[in-house]
């Protein structure tokens, strides 16, 4: 930027951190473009290109104006009794998973990257995403790595607060829920699904669940692409058959094979000495964990090493973890 006015490039500086301070994105976007035309009048053109080619690529990834940009916020009045907020550093990378899952993930991170682009022609990205599978597979951490993908705050909601034993108070809170949604960007987290998407004929049904799975699905019919709502359930067989048709994606996690299992159990240990493990001796003792109780194991088995004074994990502790684990699902 050699030869550019220093007093015009500080008042340019200082007029772009007060549009993104701000919030103007046209304003901040007007700025930009300004300093363009001033590198191009000084003959920094190829500066001038790039800096066009920026804010072009800029706009077309931009949150339309309708909604928030992500914000660094917590949930404040009865959305704060309702979900919890966190901005999850964890990515796709960091999880074992099939290589089917993994391919769904990637294409719903495609085309909410490309959202723009799909609306132009009418269509919209993935949003909607059921996960179902055993417990411990690596559903909630889904949520999680999407989040974490997208540079978007994971909101997951707590059922605790959102299932009332007041007729009719779930549907509104499940608006409030939904409302949220349509204000502020984030990827929506319901777990354990199927507390509220049972099968709307079940014999116990009182009138109360078949109301607030009405009211899910027309709210979930609502919902904009821009903030992915993902439910995550260890129970698909409980779910009403209507709410397999209103997702964009269903997606089946299964328990890891052997494979999956070492490279679960290698990652959770890396930190430690593992040259000393005989793998081929730990497989079958590894059959039928899913994700979480393999982690699980790993840690055990690395603890007690260093409780020990050792910075190596040894075979039999990690196959005395491993049945531990298996033992105790028996149980």
């Amino acid at each position: 930027m050699r030869g550019w006015s220093l007093a015009a490039s500080a008042d340019h500086v200082k007029a772009l951190v007060k549009a993104h301070a701000a919030g103007d994105e046209e304003g901040f976007y007007a700025v930009a473009l300004q300093m363009a035309a001033k590198a191009a009048r000084q003959g920094h053109n190829r500066l001038a290109a790039e800096l066009r080619d920026l804010i072009d690529r800029a706009k077309v990834e931009q949150v339309p104006e309708r909604v928030s940009p992500t914000p660094v916020i917590r949930p404040k009045g009865e959305l704060a009794e309702l979900v919890t907020a966190e901005y999850p550093r964890i990515r796709l990378r960091d999880m074992t998973l099939s290589k089917t899952v993994h391919e769904a993930l990637q294409r719903i991170l495609h085309e909410q990257r490309q959202r723009a682009r799909l609306e132009s022609y009418g269509f919209e990205p993935i949003h909607r995403v059921l996960l179902v599978g055993p417990p411990g597979t690596g559903k909630s951490m889904t949520g999680a790595a999407l989040a974490g993908e997208l540079g978007l705050p994971l909101f997951t909601v707590r059922l605790d607060g959102l299932i009332s034993r007041f007729m009719g108070e779930t549907a509104s809170k499940l608006r409030i829920i939904f409302d949220a949604a349509k204000k502020t960007r984030a990827v929506y987290l319901f777990d354990e699904f199927d507390a509220i998407g049972a099968e709307r004929t079940a014999v116990n049904d009182v009138g109360e669940a078949r109301r607030i799975l009405n009211s899910f699905l027309l709210f979930l019919d609502e919902t904009r692409p821009e903030s992915p709502v993902v439910a995550a359930t260890n129970h698909p067989q409980l779910l009403d058959r209507a709410l397999f048709r209103r997702f964009d994606s269903v997606i089946a996690y299964d328990l890891p094979d052997r494979g999956q299992a070492k490279e679960v159990l290698r990652r959770r240990l890396q930190i430690m000495d593992t040259t000393k493990i005989d793998w081929p001796a730990i497989e079958n003792h590894s059959a039928g964990l899913s994700h979480a109780e393999l982690v699980r194991a790993a840690e055990s088995a690395a603890k007690g090493a260093i409780l020990r004074g050792e910075e190596s994990v040894s075979t039999a502790a990690l196959i005395a973890a491993l049945d531990e684990r298996a033992n105790a699902r028996r149980e």
